[in-house]
């Protein structure tokens, strides 16, 4: 079997620093440059990387990107000694003072865009930027608090367009942003959630579009409409994350999956149960482009389908006492 696409576009960028055609401090290229020249997903660009830092040949540089090289240890700057007593509240001797919060978050979601967000933890971010990890604390909080300002920074990513036309218009415009978004942070699908959503700033507008659009279905089946909108959004972008992933490890598309998995089982169960509808679909041949795209595409026409026959019935009028 070939080797699967990560460790292939790995090895060519290994190959370069070891000839010494990037040398220590260039800017390796990027991962949107790797899913174009090499017709990778972003994801799998992503783990090629991951691969390299493992190896300590790159590192993520907030603000720069990934480049050659180990990761740096951060220069401690001493503050001067505090008076006698003194009760002020900050860094504490030895920590770097140029620290502040965009840069955590900043190395927050390069470190969940390249191996997860299981990956991420204060140990980890700290690490990778050379202080403590009680320094994070003090810029952002919690893991929760931090997991909190990395879906905020990444929706803040994907600003809402300019909403125009009708309702469906601007109901897919907003779909569509949000589906750009869990494409871009495969994490961020996983991170976000429906039941308790998180009250961010970047996100809140969305919803604000939405119950505008939905307005005339009343107000509990318009926040109805809402969640169940984004959560057919975040589902398919969960499910982007699990593929990716599988595609990643195994070095199989899905359809490359489903050809070596073989059709005599298939058929042998579909006669087994006589799964008839199964039977009828495979008749002559069948062949499913497992598209994730194409799949969003069309459930949501389905689903404005939906939403369009809700919105043509008249509202009901409340009923007079007797």
């Amino acid at each position: 079997m070939d080797e699967p696409p990560y460790l292939v576009i790995a090895a060519e960028l290994r190959r370069r620093i070891e000839t010494g055609e990037l040398q220590p401090g260039d800017r390796v290229p990027s991962t949107r440059s790797l899913v174009r020249d090499f017709g990778v997903a972003m994801a799998t660009a992503t783990k090629a990387l991951r691969a390299l830092q493992q190896e300590q040949l790159v590192h993520a540089s907030p603000g720069v990107g990934t480049v050659v090289g180990p990761q740096p240890k951060a220069r401690p700057v001493r503050r001067p000694p505090r008076a006698r007593g003194s009760v002020e509240h900050g860094p504490v001797e030895g920590e770097p003072l140029a620290l502040d919060r965009g840069q955590v978050v900043r190395m927050a979601l390069a470190i969940a865009d390249a191996e997860g967000l299981a990956a991420v933890s204060m140990r980890r971010i700290a690490a990778e930027l050379g202080v403590s990890t009680m320094a994070l604390y003090r810029h952002v909080g919690g893991k929760d608090t931090l997991v909190h300002q990395m879906i905020d920074a990444a929706f803040a990513e994907f600003p809402l367009p300019a909403l125009s036309g009708d309702w469906r218009a601007r109901v897919t415009a907003i779909a569509r942003t949000q589906w750009a978004a869990y494409k871009q942070h495969l994490w961020l699908a996983g991170a976000v959630t429906v039941g308790r959503p998180q009250m961010l700033p970047s996100m809140l507008p969305h919803t604000d579009a939405l119950l505008a659009a939905f307005k005339p279905l009343g107000k509990a089946p318009s926040m109805y409409a809402v969640i169940t909108l984004f959560g057919y959004v975040r589902g398919l972008g969960q499910a982007m994350e699990v593929e990716v992933q599988a595609e990643q490890d195994t070095g199989l598309t899905g359809d490359d999956w489903v050809a070596q998995q073989g059709s005599e089982q298939l058929a042998a169960i579909i006669a087994a149960q006589n799964l008839t509808a199964f039977r009828d679909l495979f008749a002559g041949g069948f062949d499913l482009d497992y598209d994730l795209d194409q799949l969003f595409a069309f459930g949501l026409e389905l689903m404005l389908d939906g939403l369009a026959v809700r919105l043509s019935r008249p509202s009901p009028q409340p009923s007079l006492p007797s």
